[in-house]
């Protein structure tokens, strides 16, 4: 069969394509996961303590409410994983300067180190899929991973879009 004729039309996507894009959703999600869940267990940490450490390595400097909000989750939640993290000094929280209420987030070195390890396995699996996949389907497939995020997520990320 053509690669033309593969192709799904999106205007007529069958229940059967839509119930594979699923599966794979969650078998990709599982290998993605994987490695890191071996790694935060050898810590007795959970995918919780995954995404704090993530996204507060990503944007050093974050406030907890930031982190609130794009975590999605009750302040009671993040409570018990962001005592346990800095307890363990994986993260350091700072007064804010201008607003001594705020405080901001940051990874110790320890925190950055096991952010490196984390994102390490999870990096490699991604270039690859991406390599092999090539320059439109990495576009593609970005559209999509937007597309099934919540809107008002999906506006927050639009300045965030690569550049060329």
């Amino acid at each position: 069969m053509s690669d033309i004729k593969r192709r799904a039309n999106p205007l007529f996507l069958r229940e059967e394509e839509l119930r594979q894009a699923m599966e794979l959703l969650f078998f990709a999600y599982r290998d993605f996961t994987g490695e890191a869940d071996e790694i935060l267990e050898s810590y007795n940490f959970g995918r919780a303590h995954h995404r704090v450490i993530y996204f507060v390595g990503r944007e050093p400097g974050m406030s907890v409410k930031d982190l609130l909000h794009i975590l999605s989750i009750t302040k009671q939640s993040l409570s018990r994983v962001l005592s346990q993290l800095v307890d363990e000094e994986f993260i350091e929280q700072r007064t804010g300067v201008t607003d001594r209420r705020q405080r901001l987030l940051f990874l110790t070195t320890k925190g950055q180190q096991l952010e490196h390890e984390l994102s390490k396995s999870q990096s490699r699996r991604i270039a690859e899929a991406y390599r092999l996949a090539g320059a439109d389907a990495v576009e593609g497939f970005r559209k999509v991973l937007m597309g099934i995020t919540d809107e008002k997520e999906r506006f927050a990320h639009i300045n965030d879009t690569p550049q060329e």
